[in-house]
């Protein structure tokens, strides 16, 4: 796949908030937001499949198998997501009083 059709529909996601911002502060908390809601999005679906995947098993092992793992994908993204969140909070009050 070339590289500019991949990177043209992520940088016209991107777009609107960069456009908006008059800080630096204010482009960071937009990127923030996009990339919350992308990936949310990711673990509700990653959530909905492993259930699925559960419930069509009945009973096979090598299913079951599968949707344990995609159990366990779905855990650490959300585990990733609450981290990141947090992680962003914390810097953004820690930098504050340096960047306004």
């Amino acid at each position: 796949m070339n590289k500019k059709t991949l990177f043209l529909p992520i940088g016209i996601l991107f777009l609107p908030f960069m456009a908006s911002a008059k800080t630096l502060p204010e482009m960071a908390e937009g990127l923030q937001n996009t990339l919350w809601f992308i990936g949310t999005g990711i673990v509700v679906i990653g959530w909905t499949i492993a259930g699925i995947l559960y419930l069509v098993s009945m009973g096979n092992v090598e299913r079951t198998t599968t949707a344990r793992k995609a159990l366990v994908a779905a855990v650490i993204g959300t585990v990733l997501i609450a981290i990141a969140g947090l992680g962003y909070a914390t810097i953004r009050t820690l930098l504050n009083p340096i960047i306004g």
